[in-house]
């Protein structure tokens, strides 16, 4: 099995609703981890281009950059926790990296730190 890792850091601020109490808005600076593996390599050795990942992940999170998580898609309507933030991008990925990764490959992880120590990962079924 194969791994590559790419990362990417963004600041937004964010309000979550829990149990039934919204908190006060406050910021962080999230950093990504996305995961992508395989068991197989292409002709040039690789799993999948560093570049393509790269570019896809900047893309995905571009709408979050400096923006309130509450009223941005898709957490204008649901809370936009760790571990549902870590969901939408490792959905996000997958469909738009579907034919760089097809067939050998795959995302298999994408973990969101709010904090030092305050992480969520989403591993999307296989």
């Amino acid at each position: 099995m194969y791994e590559i890792t790419v990362d990417r850091e963004f600041c937004a601020a964010h309000a979550l609703q829990i149990q039934g109490t919204r908190e006060p808005l406050h910021g962080h600076n999230f950093h990504v981890t996305v995961t992508v593996a395989g068991d197989e390599l292409d002709s040039d050795g690789l799993l999948c281009d560093f570049h393509t990942v790269n570019a896809v992940l900047k893309d995905v999170c571009r709408p979050f950059v400096n923006a309130n998580l509450n009223e941005t898609a898709p957490f204008d309507t649901a809370n936009p926790t760790a571990e549902l933030i870590a969901k939408h991008i490792g959905d996000e990925m997958a469909s738009r990296l579907d034919e760089a990764l097809a067939p050998a490959a795959r995302v298999a992880a994408v973990r969101v730190t709010e904090t030092t120590g305050c992480a969520a990962t989403y591993r999307p079924a296989q």
